[in-house]
């Protein structure tokens, strides 16, 4: 069973979160919504595949979301923080 939180699958969750956070600092905001929808896909043919209860479904379905677009928010704020920093970097090399 995948991600029964055994030694792995700590690992797999810590590389997903990771994509998420690089595909959210890419320049289009689309990017950090693909693993979410995948997410999304993967529980819902669970769901109605294997028989998961509804209520296991939901509380899986809020808490991955939860950190999937927490890492989308970080992401964001770092692109942006980066593109500030470019910008006054380069305003400031225009007042020499």
């Amino acid at each position: 069973m995948m991600f029964g939180f055994g030694f792995y699958d700590v690992f797999i969750i810590a590389g997903i979160l990771g994509v998420q956070y690089f595909f959210s600092t890419r320049n289009s905001v689309y990017w950090g919504g693909l693993i979410p929808l995948v997410f999304v896909i993967w529980r819902t043919w669970i769901l109605f595949n294997e028989n998961e209860k509804f209520l296991s479904y939901v509380l899986i379905l809020i808490l991955g979301l939860a950190f999937l677009i927490g890492e989308w928010y970080e992401g964001r704020n770092a692109l942006h923080k980066k593109t500030k920093q470019e910008l006054d970097k380069m305003s400031s090399h225009d007042m020499k």
